[in-house]
């Protein structure tokens, strides 16, 4: 449903889903915290530096504060400037319903996230001087298989009826946690008798592969809830939903999924903790909490406006917060 009305003076309510009469809350005069930390795009940022920092200190190790901050800064820098890309077609007569408030944040105030990301890029490069050597050739790859991936995504910002755009959830699934997971798997040792066709794989740690499933399963959940929130039109009429295939089925059975993913992790962190993988268990458990949060809003969601709403989500994957006493 699209904002039909400027950002000072109201924002939309959420679509029911399934459908049904529904007050359209007012925004208010001072926006609360939660929705100043989705709309400068500083919900993201933190759970990347809050997921390296727990991720690190359930595998035994603790990173240089630089670590993190180089993280929230290129989180920031990535999804402000996405943003940005996405509100440019506002200049324009033509209606965007895809657009939402954090688009239209943005996009008033483009001249400012202009100024504040080239400081960020500036403050981001000092850092990167410091930062482990393999960690950096890590994320240099990392960042041009995004950006070839973002440059997929804005050729073609308006999706025909018959063009199915490409996956974002799949997307935020691999990057994301790619990302996150970089600063330890370098801080690690490689398994010496570790090969793959032939080659030794000195980048592969098997210890840490079920929390970074586990929290890329999270990652795609929180994408795929955020979708039939603010697509609920797609739930009830799929034949003309421009979303990717996968995206489409992954919707039409998304409690399901959410459940197993939540079932799965929570089985994994109790086979863990009475053990003396006591922290290993952590992020599966993290990784549970965040599913059952997520589901726990979409159950509540006619209640909560659809800025909340979406910060919430975010907030959802603020759950190490809980567990970091726990970690050594």
């Amino acid at each position: 449903m699209p904002l039909r009305h400027e950002f000072a003076g109201q924002l939309s309510s959420a679509t029911n889903w399934p459908p049904r009469p529904q007050h359209v809350s007012q925004c208010p005069t001072r926006l609360s915290p939660l929705a100043l930390w989705h709309l400068l795009s500083l919900d993201a940022p933190t759970v990347a530096a809050l997921w390296t920092l727990f991720i690190a200190r359930c595998s035994g190790l603790t990173l240089p504060w630089i670590a993190p901050a180089a993280m929230f800064l290129a989180v920031w820098i990535i999804y402000a400037a996405d943003r940005l890309l996405d509100a440019r077609t506002l200049d324009t007569s033509q209606q965007h319903p895809e657009l939402e408030a954090r688009h239209q944040f943005h996009h008033h105030h483009r001249a400012r996230f202009r100024t504040a990301i080239v400081l960020s890029a500036a403050a981001l490069a000092a850092l990167l001087h410091y930062l482990d050597i393999s960690a950096l050739h890590l994320y240099i790859l990392l960042a041009a298989l995004l950006v070839a991936w973002m440059l997929l995504i804005h050729a073609h910002p308006q999706p025909s009826g018959t063009t199915r755009r490409l996956p974002k959830e799949l997307a935020v699934g691999l990057f994301f946690p790619a990302a996150v997971f970089i600063p330890t798997l370098t801080h690690t040792t490689p398994p010496s008798s570790l090969h793959l066709l032939g080659w030794n794989v000195t980048w592969l740690r098997p210890t840490l592969l079920p929390a970074a499933l586990f929290f890329a399963c999270v990652c795609t959940l929180n994408c795929l809830f955020l979708y039939i929130w603010e697509h609920p039109a797609a739930t009830l009429h799929p034949l003309h939903d421009t979303a990717h295939s996968t995206t489409r089925w992954a919707t039409a059975h998304l409690k399901h999924i959410a459940l197993f993913v939540l079932v799965l992790s929570a089985a994994a962190a109790a086979l863990c903790l009475p053990y003396q993988a006591f922290t290993a268990g952590l992020p599966a458990l993290a990784c549970a909490l965040s599913a059952a949060s997520l589901l726990l809003l979409n159950t509540f969601r006619y209640r909560i406006s659809t800025l909340h709403l979406r910060a919430a989500a975010d907030l959802a994957l603020l759950t190490p917060i809980l567990l970091l006493p726990f970690t050594r």
